[in-house]
């Protein structure tokens, strides 16, 4: 299900212009995507992908769950640079733990925010069978910075009957994967499912690979994330190897169309083919798949910053993962060759700003030594006070309506603070442990505009041999 949005949207989208096919695609409300949106910065485009697991309708008879609640296992965020030939998608896992903004239900009302939840939440807000793409646009543009054009979600349905299309894609298994491997709670072994080494998988079997997590390395999400881009590498390789015309296309067109549905941006064959189109030129060796920095947090995953925000800016100037000028503006030479040397950034200055300062930990004092480090930034401090709970890990600046760039400069007096919008008016800086451990760290500075080194030496190449890098631990 993973990373098929290059796969889908280009093949949907010449299927139909090949095809004329009438009628229109499925597309969700608009109506819950938040009006406090980060601002259209970058010359590329972003398309978020979610794979959906709901049990509803034909899905039902692809098993791996109860429930009729729409789940999300897996999502990436996909983004095509301004020179239309690369791309790079990066997964956020499931079990991350993020702030998730104020959602809209089926109903029409709208949730209140939530703090340290995991990832895969945001989609489930509303509990219906469909699932709530619009909560985790909502939710991914909050946490990269970066402005979501188009949201794509795929069923288990569709991907089982567009893997049976395309004819099979190769995959390899670092070991025998036995049938408690998909079900642990098997009492027993079971039979063979998958042998070690190269096969072709399609339809239940690929939908076995992707699923599968247990009896791999060391059974987490991440290995199961690292597999996932691996099949989807390889599909867009197969795709590619048969030609984009007529005769290739015309038995997927069907399957892709009816795999997805799309925000209303997409919802039409004109608007899905033009899209799809501007994906042509992206070559397999500069299709690039990673995963945002990431640390177990018990058996949750933080978020690493500030890495994660050097990765979010990487994007918004359009550079790759090897550090080239992707824009379409530019030479697209190393970025370290083409820059002269670069202006020291100006001081932190709260000239102008408000701010509430709040205690979040256990430590006696910390917000009055935060007032005076803000204080001496020129920044007014409106309230001093204890945060409503006191076992916040990190410092979180939690800013209302218009007040991003503020909220952001804020935070960069903090180490590893992250800003998270909030429906609260002005700016609350809630004070974490590691604030407390280490009051004296230097701030941050902006994040440059070079993905870290540790994101990028882990990408995937969709040219990459898929028996390599296949897991985690």
């Amino acid at each position: 299900m993973f990373g098929l949005s290059f796969l889908v949207l280009l093949v949907a989208g010449v299927g139909w212009g090949y095809l004329k096919l009438g009628g229109s695609i499925a597309t969700f409300s608009a109506d819950g995507i938040s009006d406090n949106r980060p601002p259209d910065s970058s010359n590329g485009q972003n398309v978020l992908v979610i794979g959906s697991d709901s049990r509803s309708g034909d899905n039902v008879k692809l098993g791996g769950g109860t429930g009729t609640v729409g789940r999300s296992d897996t999502a990436f965020l996909l983004h095509v640079y301004g020179d239309r030939e690369h791309a790079v998608a990066v997964s956020i896992p499931r079990d991350a733990l993020v702030d998730i903004p104020a959602c809209k239900k089926p109903g029409g009302e709208w949730t209140a925010p939530q703090h340290d939840v995991m990832f895969n939440g945001a989609f489930s807000v509303g509990e219906t069978p469909e699932g709530n793409p619009a909560c985790t646009q909502n939710t991914v543009e909050q946490l990269s910075g970066l402005r979501v054009d188009h949201t794509v979600v795929i069923d288990f349905a569709g991907f089982s009957a567009l893997t049976s299309a395309v004819g099979g894609v190769p995959v390899c298994l670092p070991k025998d994967i036995y049938q408690r491997d998909l079900s642990p709670k098997r009492p027993t072994r079971g039979d063979l499912i998958f042998t070690k080494g190269p096969q072709s998988v399609s339809g239940q079997r690929a939908l076995d690979y992707v699923r599968l997590r247990h009896g791999i390395g060391d059974g987490s999400d991440i290995g199961r994330i690292k597999r996932q881009q691996a099949f989807v590498a390889s599909l867009v390789k197969k795709i590619k190897s048969q030609g984009l015309n007529p005769t290739t296309l015309l038995p997927l067109a069907k399957s892709a169309t009816d795999a997805m549905t799309v925000d209303p941006g997409l919802g039409s064959a004109d608007r899905l083919l033009a899209f799809a189109m501007s994906m042509k030129n992206v070559d397999l060796h500069n299709t690039k798949f990673v995963t945002v920095p990431w640390r177990y947090e018990g058996a949750r995953v933080a978020i690493v910053e500030p890495d994660a925000d050097a990765l979010w800016a990487a994007l918004k100037a359009d550079r790759t993962v090897d550090g080239k000028d992707a824009s379409g503006k530019g030479s697209g030479k190393d970025e370290k060759k083409d820059k002269g040397p670069t202006a020291p950034e100006a001081p932190v200055s709260g000239k102008g700003i408000d701010v509430a300062v709040y205690n979040g930990t256990t430590v006696t004092g910390l917000a009055a030594r935060a007032a005076e480090l803000l204080r001496s930034r020129d920044f007014t401090v409106t309230t001093t006070a204890t945060a409503s709970r006191q076992d916040h890990a990190t410092t979180v600046v939690e800013y209302g309506p218009g007040l991003r760039d503020e909220a952001e400069t804020t935070a960069r007096l903090f180490a590893g603070a992250r800003a998270t919008a909030s429906d609260v008016p002005g700016i609350q800086v809630i004070l974490g442990s590691s604030y407390a451990a280490n009051p004296s760290a230097a701030p941050e500075e902006p994040a440059s505009s070079g993905v870290p080194s540790a994101v990028a030496d882990e990408a995937r190449s969709a040219d990459d041999d898929p028996c390599a890098n296949l897991s985690y631990g």
